[in-house]
C-alpha cells in the first residue's frame, strides 16, 4: 500500500496540483490507510524542522533573488565574457558565469532568470541559435546545485542526517567534470551544429576595468567556500554572511538596489521558502510513516533479492533517479525518492555521502528532462526559444555530457569523497 505514495504524488503534480498539497495529499492518503495518529505526527514532523540546519536555506535563497537585483549577476556576466575568447567563447562564458553564480546562490531558478536575461542577446548576436542557448543554460544553471552552497544538499543533509559541509564537498568533484564536459561539448558543436561568429560585441570595456568592477561580485564565493572550509564559519553562519554580503555588494558598492527591488526580492525569497518548508515538513511526515512500516527495507530486500550485483543495483537506482526527476522536481526527488534509496545504497556500499553526489547529478538530467522539465520550461520561456527547439540541444547535453559525468559519479566513489576526505570531513 505504501508504494502507491510516489505514483499518487507523481500524478497529482501531472494535473497540476502545487507541489507542496501534492505532497498534502499523499500524506493524507498514507494517514487514512495505516491509521496515524495526526498529532503525534505532526509533533514529530515539526520537530524535526526544527534545526538550525534549516535556517541556512531561506538566507541562500534570499542571497540568490539578492544577486538577481543588486548587479552582480551583470558583473560576473561582464568578467567572464572578456576572459572566454576564442572557439566557442560566448558559450563558455555562459557555463563559467553560470558556475560562478551557483558558488553564491546555489539555486537554479535565480541563475536562469539572471545569467539568461542578460547573455541570451549577446549569444543570439554571436549565431547562437535560441534553442541551443535555451538547452545550454538549462544544463548550466544546475552547476547550482553541484557547486557549494547547494540548497539541494543542505535538504538531502537535512532529510539523510549528513554532515551538510561533507555532501557540499562532495559535489565538487562531479561540478569541475561538467563544467569542463559542457565546455567541451560546446567547442565541438561550433561550426557544426552552428557558426559561431567572432565580432566583438559592442560596448565592451578594457579587461582591467571589468575585473575591477567584478572583483566585489568574485569575492562572494571566495568569502562564503573560504569560511566554510576554512572553519571560520558554518554553512548555517555562511548563509547569514552571504546575504549580508549580497546587501553590501548591491547597495552600497554598486548601488544598483531600490526599495522595490529590495522589497521584491524579499517577498520572493519568503514564498519560496514558505513552499520549501511546507514540502518539507509533509515529507518528514510522510518519511516516518515510511519509516515506520519498514518501507525502505522491504524495498530494498526485494531490489536485491532481484538485483544481487552491486554495480546493476547502482544502474537500477541511477535509473529511477533520472526517471523520477523528469516526473518530479528537483526538491521532491531529494526530499523523498533519495532517502527511500539510501538503505539499499548503503546495503551496496556505497557512502551517504557519495550518494549525495549522484543524487545531485540525476537532478540535472531530470531536471532538464521531457515530459515535466522545469528547468527547461523556464530556460526556454528566459531565452524566448520554442520548447521544441530546445528539447534536441538538451538531450545531446544530457547524454553526451550530463549522463556520462552521472555514470562516472556512481562509479568513482574517490570523485566525490577525495575532498570531503581531505578536509577531514569523513
Amino acid at each position: 500500500m505504501a508504494l502507491v505514495a510516489l505514483p499518487l504524488l507523481i500524478v497529482l503534480m501531472a494535473i497540476g496540483v502545487p507541489v507542496a498539497w501534492s505532497f498534502a495529499g499523499v500524506l493524507a492518503y498514507l494517514t487514512v490507510v495505516y491509521d496515524v495518529n495526526l498529532n503525534t505526527l505532526m509533533l514529530q514532523g515539526f520537530r524535526s524542522l526544527n534545526t538550525l540546519v534549516l535556517v541556512a536555506l531561506p538566507l541562500f535563497i534570499l542571497t540568490g533573488y539578492l544577486m538577481q537585483s543588486g548587479g552582480i549577476a551583470q558583473r560576473i556576466v561582464a568578467f567572464v565574457a572578456r576572459l572566454a575568447t576564442g572557439r566557442g567563447g560566448m558559450g563558455t562564458a555562459l557555463v563559467l558565469a553560470s558556475s560562478i553564480f551557483g558558488a553564491i546562490s546555489g539555486t537554479a531558478t535565480a541563475a536562469i532568470a539572471s545569467i539568461g536575461s542578460i547573455m541570451t542577446e549577446p549569444l543570439v548576436a554571436r549565431g547562437y541559435p535560441r534553442g541551443r542557448i535555451a538547452a545550454l543554460l538549462g544544463i548550466s544553471s544546475l552547476l547550482g546545485i553541484l557547486i557549494p552552497p547547494s540548497i539541494t544538499m543542505i535538504l538531502f543533509a537535512v532529510v539523510t542526517r549528513q554532515s551538510v559541509a561533507a555532501c557540499f564537498a562532495a559535489s565538487i568533484g562531479p561540478a569541475i567534470l561538467l563544467i569542463v564536459g559542457l565546455i567541451l561539448y560546446n567547442r565541438f558543436l561550433v561550426g557544426r551544429a552552428f557558426e559561431e561568429t567572432g565580432e566583438p560585441l559592442d560596448g565592451q570595456e578594457g579587461l582591467g576595468i571589468v575585473t575591477l568592477r567584478a572583483l566585489p561580485a568574485l569575492s562572494l564565493p571566495l568569502i562564503i567556500l573560504g569560511g566554510i572550509y576554512g572553519g571560520v564559519f558554518t554553512p548555517t553562519e555562511a548563509a547569514a554572511v552571504a546575504a549580508v554580503a549580497a546587501l553590501i555588494v548591491g547597495g552600497l558598492i554598486y548601488r544598483e538596489f531600490t526599495w522595490g527591488s529590495l522589497t521584491r526580492s524579499i517577498i520572493e525569497a519568503a514564498e519560496t521558502t514558505g513552499t520549501i518548508i511546507l514540502i518539507l515538513l509533509f515529507s518528514f511526515m510522510i518519511s516516518r510513516i515510511l519509516a515506520f512500516e519498514r518501507v525502505p527495507q522491504t524495498l530494498t530486500e526485494a531490489i536485491q533479492s532481484v538485483v544481487t550485483n552491486p554495480v546493476a543495483a547502482l544502474l537500477v537506482v541511477n535509473l529511477v533517479l533520472i526517471v523520477t526527476g523528469a516526473l518530479m522536481d528537483d526538491v521532491s526527488v531529494t526530499v523523498v525518492v533519495a532517502p527511500l534509496f539510501l538503505p539499499l545504497m548503503v546495503a551496496n556500499g556505497v557512502d551517504p555521502v557519495h550518494f549525495a553526489a549522484i543524487v545531485a547529478c540525476s537532478v540535472v538530467i531530470g531536471a532538464n528532462s521531457p515530459p515535466v522539465a522545469p528547468v527547461l520550461f523556464l530556460s526556454c520561456r528566459i531565452c524566448r526559444a520554442p520548447i521544441m527547439q530546445a528539447v534536441g540541444p538538451a538531450l545531446g547535453l544530457m547524454v553526451f555530457v550530463a549522463f556520462p559525468v552521472m555514470l562516472v559519479t556512481s562509479f568513482w566513489p574517490g570523485l566525490s569523497l577525495a575532498i570531503p576526505r581531505a578536509l577531514g570531513l569523513l
